[in-house]
């Protein structure tokens, strides 16, 4: 049986340095800080790869990030997946929880997580996940 929750996020990236190429290739890396807020209660830290293309609009996103609070009351761990592809402006975003990722309370974990970035950059999460029967 999934459950679902919701609620507002704040994130921080930061840009770091690629080890070889330079930043005419297109790539790029970020590391990321989240605050989750709702029944998500938490925060995160990741890494983020980018590649940007010379068309407008079009490029692609991976990262994986550590999520450590409560989810709807229980305590742990666990991690996302992302992948986000941008294709002339039509986005594309995937984001799963690493299978076996979960620990504590929420070891055994699987889901999935939606974003949505408002205007004025206010972003929401939409986490459906399962947690097996006790």
């Amino acid at each position: 049986m999934s459950s679902q929750v919701t609620g507002p996020f704040e994130v921080k990236l930061t840009p770091q340095p690629m080890a070889e190429a330079g930043a005419e290739s297109g790539l790029g890396r970020m590391s990321l800080s989240k605050q989750f807020q709702g029944e998500l209660e938490a925060t995160s830290q990741g890494e983020m790869l980018t590649a940007m293309t010379s068309v407008n609009g079009s490029g692609v996103y991976v990262a994986v990030e550590r999520i450590t609070g409560t989810l709807a009351g229980r305590r742990g761990s666990f991690m996302l997946h992302h992948t986000g592809i941008m294709n002339r402006g039509v986005p594309q975003l995937t984001i799963t929880v690493v299978p076996d990722s979960g620990t504590d309370e929420i070891a055994g974990l699987s889901g999935a997580m939606k974003i949505k970035v408002e205007a004025g950059g206010k972003h929401f999460y939409e986490f459906e996940y399962s947690l097996p029967a006790e």
